[in-house]
């Protein structure tokens, strides 16, 4: 592997990001992470961030030894990051190595992001700056989190966390709902979105949704909210309602919240008003700066509840988004 990872040399200005690599480490979310922050997107026209892999050791064998990776930067490389994932093994009772805690510490005291996926939450609780701070890791692995780190403020039964400066993914796919979280809020929805179809995956899954969601087997051969959703998403600014979902998919009130749950760990209403602001941050970064057209289009009725939404999930108001991501942004 290239030493400078998909970029042949930093590059100046943009948001660099740096990934630790470790002894077990998992491969898994190592290709989240590349996938998201590391590829170039020639059909987005510009390059998101610059990304490197670094590792302690010149050669680092990954999990269960299916392979070893080599020709990555050394541990210094992170100390340039402005956003650093740590380590994520699955042998979650073995100290991570002083010389890795370390440059985390310095990390987080110069301000950089930290991002840890699945067990990567154990080796920022056991960097110490995690204490009294929320976090998420897998949920197979809960109870042993909280015997160990009992300052921190463990959500065991959610998809990512999201504390400001640093954020925790529960593991798995949920690294890319964690990575896409994050392209969102640096670049935008139609930016995340752009990321999403790439990779074919759902653009956006809130980091509330619950982890683990029991799917029982079906009554019928396809139960699938596919079609329905698909439909919807064509009518955003109508007034949907349960009732008018349920009769689409040709099912009562029950049985689509029963579906929903099922398949996408999350209630209807919740899914409705998560596409309505998706669509909403889009016609902003696109250009429409009234915002009761904004909230009219994308199904939200008024301004006031636009506002509301946005700055409960995104953490802006709609004029600090169109700031940020406006066509107009700098």
């Amino acid at each position: 592997m290239a030493k400078e990872s998909s970029h042949l040399a930093h590059t100046a200005g943009i948001h660099r990001v740096v990934v630790i690599v470790d002894s077990n480490s998992n491969p898994f979310e190592l290709g989240c992470a590349t996938e998201i922050f590391g590829l170039r997107r020639p059909e987005i026209g510009r390059d998101l961030y610059d990304f490197q892999l670094c590792s302690p050791e010149p050669s680092t064998l990954m999990r269960d030894g299916f392979f070893t990776l080599t020709g990555v930067a050394g541990l210094e490389a992170a100390d340039t990051a402005d956003t650093l994932i740590v380590p994520n093994r699955p042998d979650v009772e073995v100290p991570r190595r002083p010389a890795v805690l370390d440059t985390i510490r310095r990390a987080h005291a110069r301000g950089a992001r930290l991002i840890g996926f699945c067990s990567g939450a154990f080796t920022l609780a056991e960097a110490g700056v995690l204490d009294g701070r929320r976090a998420t890791a897998h949920w197979q692995w809960a109870d042993a989190f909280r015997l160990r780190f009992p300052a921190v403020h463990l959500a065991s039964d959610v998809l990512f966390v999201d504390d400001g400066d640093i954020l925790t993914a529960a593991g798995s796919t949920a690294a890319l709902d964690l990575g896409l979280h994050v392209v969102r809020r640096d670049h935008g929805a139609e930016v995340a979105n752009s990321v999403s179809r790439r990779l074919v995956f759902a653009a956006h899954r809130d980091g509330g949704q619950r982890q683990f969601v029991e799917r029982p087997l079906p009554d019928v051969p396809d139960e699938s909210l596919a079609p329905v959703l698909a439909w919807a998403q064509e009518r955003l600014d109508s007034p949907l309602t349960i009732s008018v979902l349920a009769a689409r998919a040709a099912v009562s009130p029950a049985t689509l919240h029963r579906r929903f749950r099922a398949q996408l760990g999350t209630t209807p209403l919740m899914w409705l008003t998560g596409e309505r602001l998706a669509l909403a941050c889009r016609l902003i970064e696109r250009g429409e700066s009234r915002f009761e057209v904004v909230a009219r289009r994308s199904g939200l009725g008024t301004a006031a509840n636009l506002r509301t939404l946005m700055r409960r999930e995104t953490g802006i108001t709609p004029s600090a988004y169109k700031r940020r991501f406006g066509p107009e942004a700098s």
